[in-house]
């Protein structure tokens, strides 16, 4: 998404939002990677803007901030909600976006995506109360078509994992397995090195 955002704005500002969940520090190496990669002298793309939002407090000793009873390969999507997410990672995105007149937020939130904090209505209406529109470009896709769609890109450097081992994504969890299919979908070899 932040490829494609850079081929149609003149800024792009990454946002990573840490919570304290087991997979950020790996995600957040891997986001790291992956931008430097894709961004030259020339990018409208920024620098990465690191922000804080613990809810250790809220979640408690849930498999997001634990690692423990992590939902596997075969586990359904409401096994991998986390209740008020988008809510709260938008909320702390728009107070950063109005401080810095920025004047819309871009999701990643895709097609098959059944939480109700990720509908078109609700990034709609959160985005009018917020004072910023919020946009989710791929919205409509499925994962396989965004493999395809990003078949040039470095996608090994992506990272969709909800248990790392040793920084990399264990191959077994909700979505290595989820990532594994769209790779397989979408014709284009999974070069992720999985721990399992």
């Amino acid at each position: 998404m932040i490829a494609e955002l850079a081929r149609c704005y003149r800024k792009v500002y990454p946002v990573y939002i840490q919570q304290g969940l087991v997979w950020e520090e790996a995600e957040l190496r891997h986001l790291r990677r992956y931008l430097r990669a894709i961004t030259d002298p020339r990018s409208p793309i920024t620098h990465l803007t690191v922000l804080s939002l613990p809810v250790g407090d809220l979640y408690g000793r849930h498999w997001s901030t634990t690692g423990r009873k992590t939902p596997g390969a075969n586990s359904r999507d409401e096994a991998v909600e986390l209740p008020g997410r988008n809510l709260m990672l938008l909320s702390k995105a728009a107070v950063f976006c109005v401080l810095h007149r920025i004047p819309l937020i871009a999701v990643g939130s895709l097609g098959h995506n059944p939480f109700p904090d990720a509908t078109p209505q609700f990034f709609r209406d959160f985005g009018r109360l917020a004072g910023v529109k919020v946009i989710a470009p791929f919205r409509q896709l499925t994962k396989e078509t965004v493999i395809r769609r990003g078949r040039n890109l470095p996608l090994s450097m992506t990272f969709s994992c909800l248990r790392p081992r040793r920084g990399r994504p264990c191959g077994r969890c909700n979505k290595c397995a989820e990532r594994q299919h769209a790779f397989a979908a979408a014709g284009v070899p999974d070069q992720t090195c999985y721990t399992g």
